[in-house]
């Protein structure tokens, strides 16, 4: 039952969205915000980071004034997709969930319980370390998602680890790997996944976000 719930609320989070989306009308500040944000994203992959980051920040903030139908389209999108994608991973009911608009986690400094979860939010920082992690079993499934995320995981190289990560604007940085630019996905598993007595598989989708996943 709750399964089911949770897809009616899914495809009517998305409905509402794509019609908020198809209603709105393209100006001026929109085109200036979306030209900000890709000169933001190239000037993240030319190596001037500071300067990308502030010009996508300026980029929303006049997608944002000047489109509120626009942004709330995308978040019921993104909220849509979210309970969508938790319904099909996470079958089973007993799992972490929370939806949040701002949101700031930080997870490691103490010992703590690693158990299966879904979190979403507008605009979300999440600090994660796993070396405390208590798991509450073998293999544990994260999905992270929203609008605008800034992310950094440690796990230790003894867990195994697989990520799908999709990003539209911005970076993901795993290891030595790293994407950065416009519709960015990046799918990558540590060679002892399937040997580890610890295995932890992250599925992460924003709209623009800093990923950093160090293993150490």
């Amino acid at each position: 039952m709750n399964r089911k719930r949770n897809r009616n609320i899914a495809l009517v989070l998305i409905g509402a969205g794509l019609f908020l989306l198809a209603d709105n009308h393209l100006g001026f500040f929109t085109v200036l915000a979306l030209f900000l944000l890709l000169l933001g994203v190239y000037k993240v992959r030319s190596g001037a980071e500071r300067k990308g980051y502030i010009m996508m920040v300026i980029g929303l903030l006049f997608l944002a004034g000047g489109n509120f139908t626009l942004i709330l389209a995308i978040i019921l999108i993104s909220l849509g997709f979210f309970y969508n994608k938790s319904r099909k991973i996470h079958r089973s009911e007993q799992h972490y969930r929370k939806q949040s608009v701002i949101d700031s986690i930080r997870w490691g400094r103490e010992p703590w319980v690693l158990r299966n979860m879904s979190i979403w939010n507008v605009l979300g920082e999440l600090q994660m370390d796993l070396t405390y992690a208590i798991h509450e079993q073998k293999e544990t499934t994260i999905i992270l998602q929203g609008v605008i995320a800034d992310i950094d995981l440690i796990v230790p190289e003894d867990v195994g680890l697989t990520v799908t990560a999709s990003v539209l604007f911005g970076q993901t940085s795993i290891g030595y790997d790293k994407e950065a630019g416009v519709l960015n996905k990046m799918v990558w598993q540590s060679p002892n996944y399937w040997t580890a007595d610890r295995q932890v598989k992250l599925e992460i989708s924003y709209i623009v976000a800093d990923i950093d996943i160090k293993i150490v």
